[in-house]
Protein backbone atom coordinates (compact mmCIF):
# COMPACT_ATOMS: atom_id res chain seq x y z
CA UNK A 1 0.00 0.00 0.00
CA UNK A 2 1.25 3.67 -0.64
CA UNK A 3 1.84 5.95 2.82
CA UNK A 4 3.15 9.00 3.28
CA UNK A 5 6.58 8.26 5.57
CA UNK A 6 8.81 10.65 7.97
CA UNK A 7 12.33 8.87 8.02
CA UNK A 8 13.67 12.06 9.19
CA UNK A 9 12.04 15.09 10.47
CA UNK A 10 12.25 18.57 8.98
CA UNK A 11 10.41 20.68 6.40
CA UNK A 12 7.49 19.55 4.04
CA UNK A 13 9.89 18.07 1.93
CA UNK A 14 10.48 15.34 4.73
CA UNK A 15 7.44 13.99 3.82
CA UNK A 16 8.04 10.75 1.58
CA UNK A 17 5.30 9.04 -0.73
CA UNK A 18 5.96 5.32 -0.03
CA UNK A 19 5.26 1.22 -0.73
CA UNK A 20 5.04 0.10 2.61
CA UNK A 21 3.63 -3.78 3.77
CA UNK A 22 -0.04 -3.37 4.48
CA UNK A 23 -0.40 -3.45 8.13
CA UNK A 24 -2.98 -6.23 9.51
CA UNK A 25 -4.93 -5.36 12.75
CA UNK A 26 -4.12 -7.32 16.25
CA UNK A 27 -6.75 -7.63 19.29
CA UNK A 28 -9.11 -5.38 19.38
CA UNK A 29 -8.12 -3.22 16.29
CA UNK A 30 -9.45 -2.71 12.84
CA UNK A 31 -7.87 -1.77 9.32
CA UNK A 32 -9.71 0.94 7.81
CA UNK A 33 -9.37 1.71 4.18
CA UNK A 34 -8.68 5.31 4.22
CA UNK A 35 -10.81 7.48 2.15
CA UNK A 36 -9.88 11.12 3.27
CA UNK A 37 -7.15 12.29 5.79
CA UNK A 38 -7.66 15.17 7.90
CA UNK A 39 -4.34 17.99 7.37
CA UNK A 40 -4.06 19.38 10.77
CA UNK A 41 -0.90 22.18 12.49
CA UNK A 42 0.07 18.78 14.74
CA UNK A 43 0.59 17.30 11.45
CA UNK A 44 3.60 19.24 11.06
CA UNK A 45 5.00 19.41 14.57
CA UNK A 46 5.44 15.89 14.08
CA UNK A 47 6.82 16.32 11.07
CA UNK A 48 9.39 18.86 12.06
CA UNK A 49 9.84 17.11 15.19
CA UNK A 50 8.65 19.63 17.54
CA UNK A 51 6.52 16.88 19.02
CA UNK A 52 8.88 14.04 18.91
CA UNK A 53 7.74 10.56 17.94
CA UNK A 54 10.24 7.13 17.59
CA UNK A 55 10.69 7.66 13.66
CA UNK A 56 9.69 6.42 11.37
CA UNK A 57 6.33 7.22 11.10
CA UNK A 58 3.09 7.86 9.06
CA UNK A 59 1.72 10.98 10.23
CA UNK A 60 -2.01 11.68 10.19
CA UNK A 61 -4.28 12.29 13.16
CA UNK A 62 -7.66 12.17 11.96
CA UNK A 63 -9.49 9.98 8.79
CA UNK A 64 -12.56 8.74 7.49
CA UNK A 65 -13.03 5.58 5.73
CA UNK A 66 -14.46 1.65 5.27
CA UNK A 67 -14.17 -1.35 7.84
CA UNK A 68 -11.07 -3.71 5.78
CA UNK A 69 -10.41 -6.15 8.76
CA UNK A 70 -11.11 -6.54 12.28
CA UNK A 71 -8.66 -8.23 14.45
CA UNK A 72 -9.57 -10.56 17.68
CA UNK A 73 -12.38 -9.36 19.94
CA UNK A 74 -13.64 -6.35 17.72
CA UNK A 75 -17.93 -6.80 17.37
CA UNK A 76 -19.13 -3.10 17.89
CA UNK A 77 -18.00 -2.71 13.80
CA UNK A 78 -18.36 -4.66 10.58
CA UNK A 79 -16.66 -5.07 7.25
CA UNK A 80 -17.74 -2.70 4.71
CA UNK A 81 -18.93 0.04 7.76
CA UNK A 82 -18.08 3.45 6.84
CA UNK A 83 -16.38 4.95 10.07
CA UNK A 84 -14.29 7.44 11.30
CA UNK A 85 -12.17 8.35 13.99
CA UNK A 86 -9.66 11.46 15.19
CA UNK A 87 -6.51 11.43 18.02
CA UNK A 88 -4.18 8.52 16.28
CA UNK A 89 -1.33 8.87 14.40
CA UNK A 90 -0.82 7.09 10.96
CA UNK A 91 -4.06 8.47 8.67
CA UNK A 92 -1.69 9.79 5.93
CA UNK A 93 -2.00 6.69 3.94
CA UNK A 94 -4.06 3.91 1.69
CA UNK A 95 -5.49 1.85 5.16
CA UNK A 96 -4.43 2.35 8.75
CA UNK A 97 -4.77 0.22 11.85
CA UNK A 98 -7.36 2.19 14.40
CA UNK A 99 -8.02 0.70 18.21
CA UNK A 100 -11.53 -0.12 17.57
CA UNK A 101 -12.92 1.98 20.68
CA UNK A 102 -11.68 5.05 18.90
CA UNK A 103 -13.94 4.43 15.65
CA UNK A 104 -17.06 5.91 14.75
CA UNK A 105 -20.45 5.13 12.91
CA UNK A 106 -20.53 7.73 9.74
CA UNK A 107 -24.53 8.35 8.74
CA UNK A 108 -25.14 7.24 5.23
CA UNK A 109 -26.01 11.05 4.68
CA UNK A 110 -22.76 12.61 5.74
CA UNK A 111 -20.24 12.17 3.06
CA UNK A 112 -16.87 10.41 3.91
CA UNK A 113 -14.83 13.90 3.12
CA UNK A 114 -16.56 15.94 5.62
CA UNK A 115 -16.93 13.37 7.95
CA UNK A 116 -13.20 13.41 7.88
CA UNK A 117 -12.81 17.08 7.79
CA UNK A 118 -15.46 17.47 11.33
CA UNK A 119 -13.43 14.78 13.43
CA UNK A 120 -10.66 16.66 14.80
CA UNK A 121 -11.56 20.36 14.58
CA UNK A 122 -15.10 19.31 15.42
CA UNK A 123 -15.16 17.38 18.54
CA UNK A 124 -12.81 20.19 20.07
CA UNK A 125 -15.27 22.59 19.12
CA UNK A 126 -17.71 20.12 20.62
CA UNK A 127 -16.12 19.78 23.84
CA UNK A 128 -15.70 23.08 24.45
CA UNK A 129 -18.97 24.40 24.10
CA UNK A 130 -20.68 21.62 25.96
CA UNK A 131 -17.95 20.12 28.99
CA UNK A 132 -15.19 22.42 29.26
CA UNK A 133 -17.63 25.92 29.93
CA UNK A 134 -21.24 24.69 29.11
CA UNK A 135 -22.10 27.61 27.04
CA UNK A 136 -26.14 28.82 27.91
CA UNK A 137 -28.45 31.16 26.08
CA UNK A 138 -27.92 34.72 26.73
CA UNK A 139 -24.02 34.21 27.48
CA UNK A 140 -21.82 36.12 25.38
CA UNK A 141 -18.51 34.35 24.38
CA UNK A 142 -15.29 35.43 22.95
CA UNK A 143 -13.62 33.24 20.12
CA UNK A 144 -10.05 34.08 19.24
CA UNK A 145 -9.12 33.37 15.55
CA UNK A 146 -12.95 32.77 14.43
CA UNK A 147 -12.02 32.20 11.15
CA UNK A 148 -9.91 29.53 11.50
CA UNK A 149 -11.02 25.31 11.39
CA UNK A 150 -11.83 26.07 15.24
CA UNK A 151 -13.17 29.27 15.34
CA UNK A 152 -15.70 28.55 12.26
CA UNK A 153 -17.15 25.22 13.93
CA UNK A 154 -17.47 27.30 17.78
CA UNK A 155 -18.87 30.54 16.88
CA UNK A 156 -21.85 27.83 15.12
CA UNK A 157 -21.89 25.48 18.10
CA UNK A 158 -22.26 28.71 20.29
CA UNK A 159 -24.88 30.81 18.15
CA UNK A 160 -26.51 26.75 18.02
CA UNK A 161 -26.92 27.39 22.13
CA UNK A 162 -27.88 30.60 22.66
CA UNK A 163 -24.75 32.60 22.72
CA UNK A 164 -24.24 35.84 21.37
CA UNK A 165 -20.41 35.46 19.49
CA UNK A 166 -18.41 37.85 19.41
CA UNK A 167 -15.11 36.91 16.97
CA UNK A 168 -11.65 38.68 16.55
CA UNK A 169 -9.74 38.07 13.41
CA UNK A 170 -6.97 39.67 11.07
CA UNK A 171 -8.36 40.80 8.07
CA UNK A 172 -11.94 42.11 6.22
CA UNK A 173 -11.68 39.00 4.97
CA UNK A 174 -11.67 36.40 7.33
CA UNK A 175 -14.30 38.95 9.44
CA UNK A 176 -16.88 38.01 6.31
CA UNK A 177 -16.39 34.96 6.90
CA UNK A 178 -16.51 34.36 10.44
CA UNK A 179 -19.90 36.85 10.15
CA UNK A 180 -21.44 34.00 7.92
CA UNK A 181 -20.51 31.20 9.72
CA UNK A 182 -22.02 32.14 13.23
CA UNK A 183 -20.19 35.28 14.62
CA UNK A 184 -22.54 38.59 15.88
CA UNK A 185 -20.11 40.78 16.11
CA UNK A 186 -16.32 40.82 15.01
CA UNK A 187 -13.39 42.40 15.92
CA UNK A 188 -10.40 43.16 13.59
CA UNK A 189 -7.17 43.08 16.55
CA UNK A 190 -4.81 43.86 13.53
CA UNK A 191 -6.84 47.80 13.46
CA UNK A 192 -8.69 47.92 17.16
CA UNK A 193 -7.28 46.97 20.80
CA UNK A 194 -9.60 43.99 21.11
CA UNK A 195 -10.32 44.32 25.33
CA UNK A 196 -11.53 47.74 24.60
CA UNK A 197 -13.26 46.71 21.85
CA UNK A 198 -14.78 43.67 24.09
CA UNK A 199 -15.77 46.11 27.03
CA UNK A 200 -17.71 48.59 24.63
CA UNK A 201 -19.42 45.62 22.63
CA UNK A 202 -20.92 44.69 26.11
CA UNK A 203 -21.06 47.92 27.41
CA UNK A 204 -18.16 46.96 30.32
CA UNK A 205 -19.58 43.88 31.36
CA UNK A 206 -17.23 41.35 29.85
CA UNK A 207 -17.99 38.19 28.31
CA UNK A 208 -18.55 34.73 30.50
CA UNK A 209 -16.20 32.66 28.15
CA UNK A 210 -13.31 33.00 26.58
CA UNK A 211 -12.11 30.43 24.14
CA UNK A 212 -8.53 30.85 23.40
CA UNK A 213 -6.35 29.11 20.84
CA UNK A 214 -3.83 32.40 20.39
CA UNK A 215 -1.70 32.43 23.80
CA UNK A 216 0.72 34.34 24.76
CA UNK A 217 -0.55 37.25 22.46
CA UNK A 218 -4.16 37.29 23.69
CA UNK A 219 -4.27 35.65 27.34
CA UNK A 220 -3.60 38.52 29.86
CA UNK A 221 -5.93 40.94 27.68
CA UNK A 222 -8.53 38.41 27.64
CA UNK A 223 -9.20 37.98 31.21
CA UNK A 224 -10.08 41.25 31.00
CA UNK A 225 -12.83 40.90 28.86
CA UNK A 226 -14.35 38.30 31.58
CA UNK A 227 -16.62 38.89 33.86
CA UNK A 228 -16.82 38.13 37.26
CA UNK A 229 -16.34 34.48 38.00
CA UNK A 230 -16.27 34.33 33.81
CA UNK A 231 -13.82 31.25 32.75
CA UNK A 232 -10.56 31.46 30.46
CA UNK A 233 -10.51 28.30 28.30
CA UNK A 234 -7.18 28.38 26.86
CA UNK A 235 -7.15 25.61 24.09
CA UNK A 236 -3.93 26.21 22.16
CA UNK A 237 -0.95 28.51 21.99
CA UNK A 238 -0.44 29.82 17.99
CA UNK A 239 1.00 33.08 19.08
CA UNK A 240 3.27 30.96 21.70
CA UNK A 241 3.46 29.30 25.06
CA UNK A 242 1.57 31.83 28.00
CA UNK A 243 3.88 32.71 31.25
CA UNK A 244 3.11 31.48 34.18
CA UNK A 245 0.81 32.99 36.54
CA UNK A 246 -0.10 33.87 40.09
CA UNK A 247 -3.19 32.21 40.53
CA UNK A 248 -4.08 35.68 42.53
CA UNK A 249 -4.48 37.44 39.57
CA UNK A 250 -7.45 35.15 38.98
CA UNK A 251 -9.01 36.73 42.62
CA UNK A 252 -7.98 40.26 41.45
CA UNK A 253 -9.91 39.90 38.32
CA UNK A 254 -12.86 38.48 39.26
CA UNK A 255 -12.64 35.06 41.04
CA UNK A 256 -12.04 33.77 37.60
CA UNK A 257 -11.90 30.36 36.23
CA UNK A 258 -8.80 29.04 33.97
CA UNK A 259 -8.39 25.88 32.29
CA UNK A 260 -6.14 24.27 29.91
CA UNK A 261 -8.21 21.28 28.13
CA UNK A 262 -7.21 18.65 25.33
CA UNK A 263 -9.44 16.99 23.36
CA UNK A 264 -7.82 13.44 24.75
CA UNK A 265 -9.21 13.86 28.20
CA UNK A 266 -13.01 14.93 26.35
CA UNK A 267 -13.09 12.01 24.22
CA UNK A 268 -11.38 9.09 26.80
CA UNK A 269 -14.08 6.42 25.71
CA UNK A 270 -16.37 5.27 22.47
CA UNK A 271 -19.37 6.43 23.90
CA UNK A 272 -18.33 10.00 24.68
CA UNK A 273 -16.55 9.94 21.12
CA UNK A 274 -19.72 8.86 19.67
CA UNK A 275 -22.07 11.12 21.35
CA UNK A 276 -20.14 14.56 19.90
CA UNK A 277 -20.04 12.36 16.69
CA UNK A 278 -23.78 11.82 16.49
CA UNK A 279 -24.57 15.43 17.09
CA UNK A 280 -21.74 16.92 14.80
CA UNK A 281 -23.11 14.59 12.17
CA UNK A 282 -26.86 15.62 13.11
CA UNK A 283 -26.18 19.53 12.88
CA UNK A 284 -24.20 18.65 9.75
CA UNK A 285 -27.49 16.84 8.25
CA UNK A 286 -29.43 19.29 9.20
CA UNK A 287 -27.70 22.13 7.96
CA UNK A 288 -27.66 23.79 11.17
CA UNK A 289 -23.65 23.67 11.14
CA UNK A 290 -21.42 23.84 7.80
CA UNK A 291 -18.06 22.14 7.60
CA UNK A 292 -15.91 24.39 4.91
CA UNK A 293 -13.23 21.98 2.97
CA UNK A 294 -11.28 24.31 1.68
CA UNK A 295 -8.70 22.28 -0.26
CA UNK A 296 -7.85 18.69 -1.31
CA UNK A 297 -5.05 16.90 -2.32
CA UNK A 298 -3.79 13.52 -3.66
CA UNK A 299 -2.41 11.72 -0.42
CA UNK A 300 0.78 11.34 -2.73
CA UNK A 301 1.50 15.26 -2.70
CA UNK A 302 1.23 15.85 1.38
CA UNK A 303 4.40 18.02 0.95
CA UNK A 304 2.01 20.63 -1.12
CA UNK A 305 -0.79 20.42 1.67
CA UNK A 306 1.89 21.22 4.37
CA UNK A 307 3.15 23.69 2.32
CA UNK A 308 0.07 25.42 2.03
CA UNK A 309 -1.10 25.26 6.03
CA UNK A 310 2.39 26.52 7.09
CA UNK A 311 1.55 29.63 4.77
CA UNK A 312 -1.93 30.79 6.38
CA UNK A 313 -3.41 30.04 3.43
CA UNK A 314 -6.17 27.74 4.60
CA UNK A 315 -10.40 29.03 5.31
CA UNK A 316 -11.31 25.49 6.66
CA UNK A 317 -10.08 22.19 6.15
CA UNK A 318 -7.53 20.66 3.99
CA UNK A 319 -7.95 16.94 3.26
CA UNK A 320 -5.39 14.42 1.81
CA UNK A 321 -7.50 12.24 -0.80
CA UNK A 322 -5.71 8.56 -1.11
CA UNK A 323 -6.28 6.87 -4.82
CA UNK A 324 -7.73 3.65 -4.79
CA UNK A 325 -8.67 1.96 -7.85
CA UNK A 326 -12.53 1.02 -6.34
CA UNK A 327 -14.05 4.07 -4.22
CA UNK A 328 -17.21 3.56 -2.70
CA UNK A 329 -20.34 5.28 -4.08
CA UNK A 330 -20.09 7.90 -1.37
CA UNK A 331 -16.74 9.01 -2.53
CA UNK A 332 -16.78 12.07 -4.40
CA UNK A 333 -13.97 13.14 -6.51
CA UNK A 334 -12.98 16.44 -5.26
CA UNK A 335 -9.48 17.24 -5.74
CA UNK A 336 -8.59 20.38 -6.32
CA UNK A 337 -5.41 20.84 -8.64
CA UNK A 338 -6.04 24.76 -9.40
CA UNK A 339 -3.68 27.20 -7.43
CA UNK A 340 -0.32 25.44 -7.70
CA UNK A 341 1.19 25.94 -3.93
CA UNK A 342 4.60 27.78 -3.84
CA UNK A 343 7.06 25.24 -2.20
CA UNK A 344 8.90 27.41 -0.67
CA UNK A 345 6.18 29.28 1.43
CA UNK A 346 7.16 27.27 4.77
CA UNK A 347 10.51 28.68 5.14
CA UNK A 348 9.17 32.57 6.22
CA UNK A 349 6.51 30.48 9.07
CA UNK A 350 7.69 30.59 12.40
CA UNK A 351 7.56 26.83 13.72
CA UNK A 352 5.48 28.27 16.85
CA UNK A 353 2.95 29.97 15.31
CA UNK A 354 0.50 27.57 14.28
CA UNK A 355 -2.17 26.42 16.60
CA UNK A 356 -1.44 22.79 17.67
CA UNK A 357 -4.94 21.08 16.19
Amino acid sequence: MKAIRIRQTGDPHALLYEEIPQPVPGPGEVRVKILAAGVNYIDTYHRSGQYRQTLPITPGMEASGVVDAVGEGVTAVSLGEFVAYAMHIGAYAEYAIVPAWKLVQVPEDVKPELAAAVMLQGMTAHYLCHSTYQVQPGDVVLVHAAAGGVGLLLAQIASLRGARVIGTVSTEEKAELALEYGADDIILYSETDFETAVKDLTQGKGVNVVYDGVGQATFLKGLNCLKPRGMMVLYGAASGPVDPIDPQLLNQKGSLFLTRPSLAHYAASNDEIQARADDLFDWMASDAIEVRIDRTFPLSEATAAHTYIEARRTKGKLLLLPQHENKPSRVEETIDTEDPVDEQGWESFPASDPPPY
